[in-house]
């Protein structure tokens, strides 16, 4: 299937949107840290004394540029394209976290780097075309079908069920739970900002749709979603490792966007098998290079700490059900800790 002239303009969107928010993640995480050491209360346990600090603010204001040009891209291009290419911001931001906040980048990690790049490029040529529409009145009837509406109705009872029960027991030592509160109402969003940009981008061209209540419902949504993510994504960061928050928060967000669009869109309708197969072994390939790229990061990392001797660190799948990851990360975030607060994290560490 031909790229046409609205796919490309979504594409580079994007692409430059991956570069913005990959590098507001380590600006952020930077704000993050300056403000815990200034007030001695992290976000991770209910402070928000980073608001207060203009690096992390810094860190918003590229995000927020790099969020605007996603959110023009979803007006141009099927999410199935725009979504997954969000892997090229983990690229970025494992690089400058390389450089900027020490967290070495394996020789694995780069051929992660490149499985992303692969698969993105994969995504793309076999990316679906926008399907046409006509007025916010057209997405509000997709939005309301019984299936869309089944997995609406899920994804509030599972981020109910994190916020509540989860969040309070194990947020702190699993990195599944921020990060799938953020995923979740991710998938919403992404939903949202499409039907709000398309509407505008209606608007521009002559087709006023900001008469219809659907358009500022779809902004309401869009306004609570963008929210609750920025408040536990800031959560996710301040208790774990960049390197893990930002491909686990990837893959679970591009998953859960790729089928509510599915679901809401039909972006598959129309499309041969082929196409379907190669844009999913595409994002199969990229999911494959963020887990190499975090796998081999957190390899580095816990080698560096634990010692030539020591035994290898845990798997992948029992750190993320475990507190090392998060005791690893703050063995690694403080620069000048104590022996007597060194030696009690490493004995929690091997209890």
């Amino acid at each position: 299937m031909g790229f046409s002239q609205d796919n490309l303009i979504g594409f580079l969107l994007a692409l430059s949107s991956s570069g913005f928010i990959g590098a507001s993640f380590i600006i952020k995480k930077k704000g993050l840290r300056r403000a815990a050491n200034a007030s001695g209360v992290r976000a991770g346990v209910g402070g928000y004394s980073y608001l207060l600090e203009p690096l992390w603010w810094l860190g918003m204001i590229t995000m927020i540029i790099g969020e605007v040009a996603n959110f023009v891209a979803y007006a141009f291009a099927p999410a199935v394209l725009v979504t997954p290419l969000g892997a090229l911001s983990i690229i970025v931001s494992a690089v400058l976290a390389h450089f900027i906040l020490k967290e070495r980048l394996h020789q694995l990690g780069v051929l992660g780097c490149v499985m992303c790049i692969a698969g993105s490029v994969i995504i793309v040529i076999h990316a679906p075309q926008e399907h046409p529409i006509a007025s916010v009145q057209e997405i509000w009837t997709m939005a309301t079908q019984p299936a869309f509406l089944l997995y609406v109705g899920s994804v509030i009872v599972l981020v109910f069920i994190l916020v509540f029960y989860f969040a309070p027991l194990c947020a702190h030592t699993n990195v599944l739970v921020f990060t799938g509160i953020c995923s979740l109402m991710g998938s919403l969003s992404v939903m949202s900002v499409k039907a709000l940009g398309t509407s505008l981008k209606l608007t521009f061209e002559g087709k006023n749709q900001l008469i219809y209540p659907e358009t500022w419902f779809f902004t309401l949504v869009v306004a609570t979603c963008v929210v609750t993510q920025m408040n536990y994504l800031n959560k996710a960061l301040d208790n774990f490792n960049t390197a893990i928050v930002s491909p686990i928060y990837y893959v679970m967000f591009t998953s859960l966007t790729i089928l509510a669009s599915v679901i809401m869109f039909k972006d598959w309708d129309g499309q041969s098998v082929g196409s379907i197969v190669s844009e999913i072994s595409g994002f199969v390939v990229v999911l494959s290079g963020t887990i190499l790229l975090h796998v081999t990061k957190d390899y580095e990392r816990s080698s560096s700490l634990r010692g030539n001797y020591a035994p290898l660190s845990p798997s992948f799948s029992a750190r993320l059900c475990s507190g090392n990851g998060e005791l690893l990360k703050d063995e690694e975030e403080d620069e000048h800790p104590c022996s007597e607060e060194v030696v009690l994290r490493r004995q929690e560490l091997y209890t």
